[in-house]
């Protein structure tokens, strides 16, 4: 069979063309399963940038550390007991934990999700304000829009200087100002602004984060008469060594230090974030696993579909066949031609559920672009084009394979046949 033949095309347009609803019903099935999969792609890789957009704000294999109430009895300590972290505790962990690349101590006005009267002229508002190091930045990625966040030289001298959410800046300043170099007022002490700070997360983290100011912690300590105290703190690894390898020798020298019972794991408190990346791309590659597995069942649908219309067509050209058989024509001719017919047919539902897959895909990603912050939990559905490649792969093989038995049908019909049939 000449498949750069002008008359075969002709042929196998005239073929199709003979039953268009039965043509057309037999193409929406292979549409509607490759249509499925692609919208089963993107909607996934939606709802994972949306989840990975909110680790983006810390480092991979960060963890957070505080403190909590001892739940054991140990060396005459009775349970139920608090106590605090302190700069020494810090300064142990750095000498004595050689694994963990970065230490880094955090306190907050208030307390953790502390709210604090924050000044300047006559505008006020309540924002948390914490004290942190320069190190913090190896740990979260705090984007600074303008100016720059707390150095060494603010610690050592105990700088009174502040970096500011976006949010803190829009709420004490108005729009023709610009805060860098101007004053705040924090509980009557006056800092002056040395940066703004913009969020990489989306919903209540973005939110949280612009609220916040930072502040050197060395001058954190010393004005808000903080002594030794330590909030919680947050550290990573070095390369080579796991997050949890680390945690667990930080908590036995915490442990040793405050007198916490080695069995007693509700005393201290920790988000691991090494652990909930591993446990959410282990969940989404399960998704796409799934997705996979239904798209393909759908469009293994459709493809029985044509091999069934395909088959039905073969018996009504039984004629057909046997007088093609009688002219010459040989079992390969036919059963190319079958098979072309399929092919033909699953490549182009194939390509109109593909475009129109990337076409809803690219229009919901317009949408939310167009509405600002994008909904918590889902950002940017897109379709991987080494994926979209794939399944029309898939959907080729098996188009050619829908028809083979078709065709070696046509094929195997004698010339007697056909007068049978007449």
């Amino acid at each position: 069979m000449n498949l750069f033949s002008l008359d075969t095309w002709i042929e196998i347009r005239h073929t199709l063309s003979r039953n268009k609803l039965r043509t057309v019903l037999t193409m929406f099935g292979v549409f509607w399963g490759l249509l499925m999969l692609m919208l089963l792609m993107g909607s996934s890789n939606g709802l994972r940038n949306g989840v990975m957009k909110d680790f983006s704000g810390d480092a991979f294999n960060s963890v957070y550390v505080w403190t909590q109430r001892t739940t054991m009895p140990y060396r005459g300590m009775v349970p139920n007991r608090w106590f605090r972290f302190t700069v020494s505790d810090m300064n142990a962990l750095r000498a004595q934990i050689p694994e963990a690349a970065v230490v880094a101590e955090q306190n907050q006005l208030g307390g953790y999700r502390g709210g604090n009267n924050v000044m300047r002229g006559n505008k006020a508002g309540a924002f948390a304000v914490r004290g942190d190091i320069p190190d913090l930045r190896k740990i979260q990625n705090i984007l600074i829009k303008e100016g720059r966040f707390v150095n060494e030289k603010d610690m050592k001298e105990r700088r009174k200087v502040a970096v500011i959410g976006s949010r803190v800046r829009d709420l004490l300043f108005t729009k023709e100002e610009n805060p860098i170099g101007d004053y705040i007022r924090i509980n009557g002490v006056f800092f002056q602004v040395i940066g703004i700070r913009e969020s990489t997360r989306q919903g209540d983290r973005a939110l949280e984060e612009t609220q916040t100011i930072h502040i050197p912690f060395a001058t954190f300590q010393q004005v808000f008469n903080m002594g030794e105290f330590v909030g919680w703190f947050a550290f990573t690894p070095k390369k080579g060594f796991s997050a949890s390898l680390v945690e667990g020798k930080i908590r036995k020298v915490l442990n040793e230090r405050h007198l916490i019972h080695p069995e007693d794991k509700n005393a201290i408190g920790s988000w691991n974030s090494e652990k909930e990346f591993k446990r959410v791309t282990g969940m989404f590659d399960g998704i796409r696993v799934f997705n996979w597995l239904v798209g393909l069942g759908t469009l293994l649908a459709g493809l029985i579909g044509v091999s069934n219309i395909l088959l039905i067509s073969v018996r009504d050209r039984t004629r057909e066949f046997g007088i093609r058989k009688s002219l010459g024509a040989t079992p390969a001719h036919i059963i190319g031609m079958v098979v072309m017919e399929s092919l033909i047919i699953t490549i182009i539902a194939g390509y109109v559920g593909l475009f129109l897959g990337f076409s809803i895909m690219e229009g919901v990603s317009w949408l939310l672009a167009q509405g600002g912050q994008p909904p918590d939990m889902f950002d940017r559905p897109e379709i991987e084009m080494s994926a979209a490649l794939q399944s029309f792969a898939v959907l080729v093989i098996g188009g050619v394979l829908a028809g083979i038995i078709p065709a070696r049908m046509a094929a195997s019909i004698q010339p007697i046949e056909a007068l049978r049939d007449e």
